[in-house]
């Protein structure tokens, strides 16, 4: 069945929207690579204690910004593909958001103020929080890159911000510096950003005068906010849905488990990239195909992704089962040896996270918002519950990484559901899914009891690329004699 799902992609490789999509995923990567290499450095280099309250402020912020961009980016790709009118919804969504940066800038601090007596920690809210204003400038910039197929102007405007970051990460290196100016220089690195993209992310349609100029009316908020509030949801659940969990543990359990947690999601958030690019980047393209009313290409197109989201969740839930054991301690310390273990539990919920992106897509692009901001809602309350449930009886962190696991497979099967409402998937399709999914992951886990993991990873997957290299081949043997018919003719 795996041979069947390698063949399948193939047909990936020479796609448009993997060429499209390679611009996203190198600013993407290049950004969370050196975040990770910062976070690497920040739990080696300061204490158990500051590196947690650096996490729970950073958390708040997090949670924050994704709230505040109200979720708008899918509805401003769709406006913009649909409408063609660019400049004027870019000009309002772009007020929209500083409007909104600044409201969520003060949430951010009162929310800081509330729940934590240290000072420390509110002073560093005070500082991160401010990068909430500049992000929801970014976060439109960003958007009407990915509607108008520009995503290489976002990756040199990233690899800037990084290159900065880096020499920032340098002088941390060799000259230890406060958590404090720590974050008041990323502040500074991130305004410049900001104005690297104002002034050359819009093909310099914009910049900090037209930004001012712009005109945007608290009625007209109302109503864009209100007639595309599903998104708020949509947009803010995936984030929230991670961040929830730093906060609940800073308050239920200690904050070792705190740091643990962390290290765990930000090696999780490396991988999560390629799914979240891929997924943007096929946004437009499914938009395109569902208004020309063809469901059955429609339909077409998504399967052919489905399988490509499929293998890369079997292949990263492997690599972590098979690498982290050695690979955590080395890279933040060994004193986070018991991450791994942690690790693993978390990277169980890969093995669903990338069809889900997928399918979210897909449920939004047949304009489905509302649906999907229901399946998002229940799965957020489903999450937030058993973890304070849990946590209530067993002070682990396992109760939390199970709690997203079991929360996000509810949430898949609602998707699925849905989709075969629509008749985008069948029962006998989920059903497959689910039973290659399962059997795969069952085999190799013992498997790796009967011989090192490491190898048996590499034994597994490098059948797969044989496979796949195979088919090909074969793709191209069957092609050539109706390429020579077509000459002959």
């Amino acid at each position: 069945m795996i041979l069947y799902f390698i063949k399948k992609i193939t047909s990936l490789c020479q796609s448009g929207l993997m060429r499209n999509s390679f611009w996203g995923l190198a600013s993407t990567i290049s950004q969370a690579l050196l975040t990770s290499l910062f976070y690497v450095m920040l739990a080696r280099k300061y204490s158990i204690t500051d590196f947690s309250y650096f996490l729970i402020t950073i958390s708040i912020y997090q949670f924050l910004t994704t709230i505040s961009n109200l979720g708008l980016g899918q509805w401003f790709t769709r406006e913009i593909v649909s409408t063609g009118n660019g400049e004027k919804i870019t000009g309002k969504f772009l007020k929209l958001q500083l409007y909104c940066g600044a409201g969520f800038y003060l949430v951010n601090i009162l929310i800081a103020f509330a729940l934590y007596d240290n000072y420390e920690i509110r002073l560093l809210a005070v500082l991160t929080g401010i990068n909430i204003v500049f992000d929801n400038l970014i976060y439109v910039i960003k958007c009407l890159n990915i509607a108008g197929a520009v995503q290489h102007i976002t990756f040199k405007i990233i690899i800037a911000d990084s290159v900065l970051k880096f020499v920032m990460i340098l002088l941390f290196f060799f000259f230890p510096i406060s958590i404090i100016a720590l974050s008041s220089g990323l502040i500074c690195i991130r305004f410049l950003t900001l104005n690297l993209f104002l002034k050359f992310g819009s093909s310099r349609r914009l910049d900090v005068q037209s930004l001012l100029a712009n005109k945007i009316s608290l009625k007209e908020v109302a109503r864009i906010v209100l007639a595309n509030w599903p998104f708020l949801v949509i947009g803010s659940a995936s984030v929230v849905y991670w961040r929830i969990g730093n906060i609940i543990i800073s308050k239920m359990l200690p904050l070792f488990d705190l740091a643990i947690y962390e290290i765990s999601f930000r090696i999780f958030s490396l991988f999560q990239i390629v799914p979240i690019i891929v997924s943007t980047s096929l946004f437009p393209h499914l938009i395109a195909l569902y208004n020309t009313g063809d469901t059955a290409r429609f339909t077409a197109y998504y399967k052919k992704y489905l399988h490509f989201f499929l293998i890369y969740g079997l292949f990263i839930y492997t690599f972590i089962y098979s690498f982290s054991g050695w690979m955590v301690p080395f890279l933040f310390g060994q004193q986070y040896a018991a991450a791994p273990v942690y690790t693993e539990q978390m990277f169980l919920t890969m093995l669903l996270f990338p069809t889900g992106m997928l399918q979210a897509t897909v449920l939004i692009s047949m304009k489905l918002e509302r649906v999907d901001m229901i399946i998002n809602i229940i799965s957020l309350v489903i999450v937030v519950v058993s973890i304070l449930v849990g946590l209530s009886f067993i002070h682990s962190l396992s109760v939390v990484n199970i709690s997203i696991f079991i929360s996000f497979l509810i949430f898949h099967i609602c998707q699925d559901y849905i989709l075969v409402k629509r008749n985008i998937l069948t029962i006998r399709g989920i059903l497959n899914f689910y039973c290659v999914t399962t059997i795969f992951i069952a085999g190799y886990i013992y498997l790796s009891t009967k011989c090192q993991a490491v190898i048996l990873f590499g034994v597994i997957w490098a059948s797969a690329a044989a496979a796949f290299i195979i088919a090909q081949r074969i793709k191209t043997v069957r092609s050539q004699p109706a390429i020579a018919n077509t000459s002959t003719l």
